[in-house]
Formats: structure tokens, sequence, C-alpha cells
């Protein structure tokens, strides 16, 4: 098995801004597998705040490419854990190996990913579209530039209700609101009264991750749904999360691909909580990878193709939040 990695610096159409950063491009490794003539895509995007970039998991595939090539054979589940020893503290870069392999193996079997899993796409969620942190007069110009029945946004702010309250009047569209771990217990318990007021459908990771007693204080007395992302990154996560948020969104980057992916949303399901994949500011590569899980989810925001000035790959296509496959097996993804 052939190993080909694609660096890319992905600019993005407006400055992207939450509570704790801003970028105008998105740094992504592109890994493709190349077995019996046909090409796997998998894709990672660097991340300030997990200590990740391009360059280290470009290195890290390339230290360990004997080991990664020896696996060929194996079925996807293998593939993953016999290199997640090897990747354990780079689950970017595992991830990005784990969805080519995934591709690159339905597409041996002439099947798109979805078929592989056995999974129905006929009752799919549709994707929200993300408004990161600007002035207000900015961020409504960002919604009637692309109007859409959900979007999600970014807050964190000291004046987070006048922002909804003033986007609202632009609007009937469904919000969802992430405050990247922005607020405190006692900031989200009285926000999410007037946000409830205001059209949101649910709150996500309003607290610091390790902030245990307000999720649980929060949990107990919201008025909204409350859906971890930042407390909820590998597999054994899951089940810390039960009692503490009312469901969980999955980042394929953080848990290491679309095989452990899978399996948490699973678990949440087997627990009764609400299931969600987000993205992470992807090329169509690792967005059409997350279109194959959509029948396992309640939400998905897997608008990072939309947010790119160009994108660099062929894939899923998206109108209006519904998302409509590519004919291609695997993924369905080329590069442009």
């Amino acid at each position: 098995m052939e190993i080909k990695l694609h660096s890319f610096n992905l600019e993005l159409k407006h400055t992207f801004t939450i509570s704790r950063e801003s970028h105008d491009f998105q740094p992504s490794l592109i890994v493709e597998l190349i077995s019996d003539g046909i090409s796997g895509f998998g894709e990672a995007t660097s991340n300030p705040y997990y200590n990740i970039t391009v360059d280290k998991m470009m290195q890290l595939i390339l230290d360990n490419k004997s080991e990664i090539a020896a696996l060929s054979e194996e079925e996807p589940t293998v593939f993953w854990k016999k290199l997640q020893p090897i990747f354990k503290d780079n689950m970017f870069a595992l991830c990005a190996l784990d969805m080519a392999f995934n591709d690159l193996n339905a597409r041996k079997k002439g099947k798109k990913l979805y078929e592989v899993w056995d999974l129905k796409v006929d009752k799919n969620p549709m994707t929200d579209y993300t408004i990161g942190i600007d002035t207000v007069e900015k961020m409504v110009a960002k919604m009637k530039e692309l109007p859409w029945p959900i979007y999600k946004i970014k807050l964190g702010t000291k004046n987070d209700i006048e922002i909804v309250t003033e986007l609202r009047k632009h609007t009937n569209a469904i919000f969802r609101i992430d405050a990247n771990c922005g607020w405190t217990a006692d900031e989200a318990i009285e926000n999410s009264f007037k946000l409830k007021e205001l059209g949101v459908e649910f709150l996500e990771q309003p607290l610091k991750a390790n902030d245990i007693e307000g999720a649980k204080k929060l949990f107990e007395n919201s008025a909204l749904p409350i859906i971890a992302d930042e407390s909820c990154i590998v597999e054994s996560d899951v089940e810390k999360c039960a009692g503490l948020f009312h469901g969980v969104n999955v980042k394929l980057t953080k848990c290491g691909g679309v095989t452990p992916g899978k399996r948490m949303l699973e678990k949440a399901k087997s627990l009764g909580m609400k299931t969600m994949v987000g993205c992470m500011t992807e090329s169509s590569v690792g967005i059409s990878a997350i279109a194959h899980l959509l029948p396992l989810l309640d939400y998905v925001d897997m608008d990072g193709g939309l947010l790119l000035k160009n994108d660099i790959a062929f894939g899923v296509i998206i109108n209006d939040g519904v998302i409509s496959y590519s004919e291609k097996n695997g993924t369905g993804v080329s590069l442009q």
C-alpha cells in the first residue's frame, strides 16, 4: 500500500472567530492510500488548541510508513486498533489514516461507505451553517449572504443575548448556540431561558471541559438541551458525559477517525443521548466522510467546505442544508 501526503492551506471566505481564537486560513493534511490502483482519501486539520500541526502529523505518518503499509489487507477496525498505540498522542493523524483506509476499503468492495456499514440514508438530518463571532452587522450580513434553515451561532462574548436577539430579527431559521467553553454555569442557566424564547434548539459546550460540578448544575437546571464537545473527545468520554449532557458532538479528528467515531455514536445512542458530529473546517474530503455517519445522527455540523473560499476536493453536495452523496464509491471524494 502506497502512502501519499498532500498539504493544503485552506483559505476561508471570512475571518472565523470563536471565543478563544480567530483565523483566515486552515492548514490541512490529506492522506491518500493507494492499493491495487485504487485511492482512498482522509483528512485532518491543524488545531492550536490541541497543539496539532500539519508538520507533526506528516512526520508521525512518515516515521511509521512501513507499519501502516503492512496493514493493507486488514479490515478497518483492525487497521485502527493496530495503529492506535502508535498514534495515541496524535489522534488527528490517525483520523486522516483511518478515514482514508475506510474509503479505500469500501471502494475495493465496490460500495459506498454507508453501504459497507449497512446504514439507511433516507432519514438523514440537515446540516447547520456556522456564523462565527463578529460585529452584529457582519454576522447579519453573513446570514443574508447564505440563507439557511439552521444556523450554528458562535458565542462567548459579553453581549451574547443582544447578538442573538438582533440575529433573530432577520431570519426564522433554527438557531444552535456554541459558546466554546465561554460561559459559567450560572450564565448558561440564565441564558438558556432567554435563548429558548429566541428559537434556540440547544447549547453546545457552554462550560470549560473540566467544570464537572458546573456541568451537573447546568444539566439539571437548563431550559435547553446541552451538547458536549470539548468534554467528549475519545471513546471513554461518552459514558462520562451521561448525566452531565443531553447529547454528544463527536469530532472525528479528536477521536481518531470514523471507526471510533461510529462506536462513540452507537454508545451514546445506547445511553439515550442525542448524537451529533461536528467538523473542524475540513475540505470536502473530511466533510464527505462525515456524511456516511448521518444515519446515526440527530444533528450535524458539516459546513466546513461551505466556509472555504476554494474547496480542494469534490465530494458530497450540500444545498440549503440537504446533503447529497457523490456517485463514487467509498466516501465519494476526489481531489480537484
